[in-house]
């Protein structure tokens, strides 16, 4: 698998990429970074380089792990790819002549897979699955009228090019990926005393509420971490086959196209998830000391 993230974004994406390092059935092909807009910061993509660069040194996985920068901004338009090296990356391994299945987690944007499906549409013919934590909801669960999805808002183009091929998708929208709280009292005690990685995620957490939140407040949304979970369990959920729709600039469906169906995601087993996560987290620190 190979983990796209925009992981300077917010808190969450740190718990969804340790997770993944630290599942052993999982064979990390390398990590990619993402941009994230241009709202919040206007280097957002090396801001995500920089998070995960330090992910790995708490972790004392340096050098361990590749590492590539994805595109660094929204594709311009639905002919234009951008050749990077982490689309690269996303290519050759998709490419490899292998057995095993190649799974993308798309944790922010899905323009680096668009890039690659631009550069090299051969990829919609192999046993390549997205799994993507983003857009609105179906059947009335879309979200607020005329603010679309925020990962979904920072490439309509590029969500546009890949639900419109025929590569395999895992969608899990943003009333699913939401169900996946998670309280300050429970991250003291099972993710804080776990080394230096455990209490930095904790730390880094508690400080974005800080900044974001004007009232108090002591839980934060895991949100990106159904894509790991559902990697290691794909039924830790349900979901419904439905046509890809394209979407509006507003982000609302637009199911007007014959798109092939994709799976989407309307509920998850966050206690699995979490638990998962909290063992490993767990077993990982203890095993440094």
């Amino acid at each position: 698998m190979i983990v796209n993230t925009d992981a300077k974004n917010e808190a969450d994406d740190q718990f969804a990429i340790v997770h993944a390092l630290l599942s052993p059935s999982l064979d990390i092909r390398g990590l990619v970074a993402a941009h994230f807009g241009n709202r919040r910061t206007r280097s957002s993509l090396e801001e995500s380089r920089e998070e995960i660069e330090l992910l790995l040194r708490l972790m004392k996985l340096d050098g361990q792990v590749p590492v590539a920068d994805g595109v660094p901004y929204a594709l311009p338009d639905v002919g234009t790819p951008v050749r990077t090296p982490g689309v690269e990356l996303i290519i050759s391994e998709a490419m490899r002549d292998v057995e095993e299945p190649l799974f993308v987690a798309f944790l922010g944007p899905l323009t680096d897979m668009a890039s690659a499906l631009m550069l090299e549409p051969r990829i919609a013919e192999r046993d390549v699955t997205v799994v993507w934590i983003g857009g609105g909801g179906y059947d009335g669960r879309e979200g607020e009228p005329g603010r679309p999805e925020f990962n979904l808002s920072n490439d309509i183009v590029a969500a546009n090019i890949v639900f419109s091929s025929s590569l395999r998708v895992w969608q899990v929208p943003a009333p699913t990926y939401r169900m996946m709280a998670v309280g300050y009292a429970e991250l003291d005690e099972k993710v804080a005393p776990y080394g230096e990685i455990g209490d930095y995620l904790v730390r880094q957490l508690v400080e974005w509420n800080e900044s974001r939140h004007g009232g108090s407040i002591e839980f934060r949304v895991l949100g990106d971490s159904p894509a790991i979970g559902l990697m290691l369990h794909p039924a830790c959920g349900t979901w419904v086959e439905r046509p890809a729709p394209n979407f509006r600039h507003d982000g609302s469906h637009d199911f007007s196209a014959a798109n092939r169906p994709i799976r989407t995601y309307d509920s998850i087993d966050a206690r699995f998830i979490h638990e998962d996560f909290f063992a490993k987290l767990r077993a990982f620190a203890q095993r440094r000391v």
